[in-house]
């Protein structure tokens, strides 16, 4: 058996789930993990990066959405009183962080939080987001929570 992902949807496939953990052999792993971010959010995460990036600059630096996903990951980590580690790169040309955490990890209530962390930080600098959704909107981050 290779590597497989099973959410826990049904009570069929708790079963299924619970007979594969019986079966395997000593040395085998199991991950238990809640239930990570959803399609919506991901898909509302990736449009307010976009929105951040076209109408404001950091520092006077124009940053690409993936560049503005690592900075909102970075502030919303250490909100929550993790470090942002970093050490030089192998040629001592600059520095790589030691976070380790992505976006594809987070929990649900995790991405609703960024999610807002990212609209106060837009709504603070008058980014418009063009997602067609208001604050409190069908996808916004407490309702996409939900």
């Amino acid at each position: 058996m290779d590597r497989r992902l099973y959410v826990l949807t049904t009570r069929e496939r708790r079963a299924t789930v619970a007979s594969i953990v019986a079966k395997l052999e000593k040395g085998w792993r199991v991950e238990i993990k809640p239930p990570a971010r959803t399609l919506p959010q991901n898909d509302r995460l990736w449009a307010t990066l976009t929105d951040v990036s076209e109408q404001h600059r950091h520092n006077g630096i124009a940053l690409s959405p993936a560049d503005w996903r690592l900075v909102f990951l970075d502030a919303y980590w250490r909100a929550k009183g993790e470090e942002l580690r970093l050490v030089p790169n192998l040629d001592g040309t600059g520095f790589v962080p030691l976070s380790g955490r992505s976006t594809s990890d987070l929990t649900v209530p995790e991405m609703a939080e960024l999610l807002a962390l990212i609209e106060a930080f837009g709504a603070e600098r008058g980014v418009v987001f063009n997602d067609g959704q208001e604050p409190g909107g069908v996808n916004s981050p407490s309702r996409v929570a939900a």
